[in-house]
C-alpha cells in the first residue's frame, strides 16, 4: 500500500496533505475496533444455563462425597467403641476376605462365638475386626461391604428326642 500511495504522490494526484489525513482515519479505525468488544455469535444464555447446568452436577458430587465420607466416619466411629479386642488363641479360623481365605487363631470361647453368631468380622482400617451381631447390623445400614462374616444366630445345640446319635459324644479337638 506504501508504493501505490508513492505512486499517486509523485503522479500529483494526491497531497502530503490528503495522505496523512487518509492515515490518521486508517489509524483511529483500527483502534476503534481494538477496543469495541467483539459481537457474541452465541448467545449468552445457553451459556449460562450450561454453567448453572455444570455447577448443579459438581454441587451434587460434592454432596454424594460428604454423605460417603459421613457414613465412612460413623462406620468407624461404631466399629472402634464396640470392637472386641481378641485373644491369640490356638484354635484356627478361617474365613473370606475378597475371595481370599484368611485364617486366624483364636481361642475357643472366640471361635464359638462366631460359628454361633453372636459376634461378627468386619473390614477396617486395612485389617478387620470383632464386633458384636448389634453392631454388625447397624454397620450393614450404613455399608454392606464392610461386612466379611456374620453367621446366622444359633443357640446352643438342643438334644432332639429322636437323635439316634445322642448317645455318643463329639470329641472337644474336632473343628470342621
Amino acid at each position: 500500500m506504501a508504493g501505490l500511495r508513492d505512486q499517486l504522490l509523485k503522479s500529483g494526484l494526491v497531497t502530503e496533505k490528503q495522505v496523512k489525513k487518509v492515515q490518521k482515519e486508517q489509524v483511529k479505525a483500527t483502534k476503534a475496533n481494538a477496543h469495541r468488544p467483539a459481537t457474541p455469535t452465541v448467545d449468552p444464555v445457553p451459556r449460562h444455563q450450561e454453567k448453572v447446568e455444570r455447577d448443579r452436577l459438581l454441587n451434587q458430587q460434592r454432596q454424594a462425597e460428604l454423605a460417603r465420607r459421613d457414613l465412612e466416619a460413623q462406620v468407624r466411629d461404631l466399629i472402634n467403641t464396640r470392637r472386641i479386642t481378641p485373644e491369640e488363641g490356638e484354635t484356627p479360623f478361617n474365613f473370606t476376605d475378597g475371595g481370599k481365605i484368611k485364617k486366624l487363631y483364636l481361642t475357643s470361647a472366640l471361635r464359638d462365638q462366631l460359628v454361633r453368631g453372636v459376634i461378627g468380622i468386619v473390614r477396617f482400617d486395612g485389617g478387620h475386626a470383632f464386633v458384636p451381631r448389634e453392631t454388625i447390623e447397624k454397620v450393614r445400614q450404613r455399608d454392606a461391604g464392610a461386612i466379611l462374616l456374620l453367621n446366622e444366630l444359633k443357640e446352643e445345640p438342643s438334644q432332639a428326642p429322636d437323635d439316634p446319635y445322642a448317645q455318643y459324644q463329639v470329641p472337644d479337638d474336632l473343628i470342621w
